[in-house]
């Protein structure tokens, strides 16, 4: 059984055992979690009722995404900025689709 659940304002298709990275959800690693904001749920071709269908998932790890560099620069004016930025995020296993 396969579900859609949005998280963090992105959407991931899911089923039993796999690992997803998601957006930071608050939680130590082996915490459970349940994704409660499923879209569309199903098995196979059949599409099913979403009504009451949760997927319940384990944090594997917090972690950092990789640093993207964000350079600014103005010709002709000496001014030139260089940051850098990693975005937090987690790293989830999903253990159950269903009711």
């Amino acid at each position: 059984m396969f579900a859609v659940v949005r998280t963090g304002g992105k959407q991931y298709r899911v089923a039993a055992g796999d690992k997803i990275v998601v957006e930071k959800i608050e939680g130590e690693a082996g915490a459970s979690v349940t994704l409660g904001d499923v879209l569309l749920a199903g098995e196979g071709s059949e599409l099913k009722a979403v009504d009451g269908i949760t997927v319940a998932a384990e944090i594997i790890a917090q972690a950092k995404a990789d640093k993207v560099i964000v350079f600014k620069k103005r010709r002709r004016h000496n001014y030139r900025r260089r940051n850098g930025h990693r975005q937090q995020h987690t790293i989830l296993k999903i253990v159950s689709v269903g009711a």
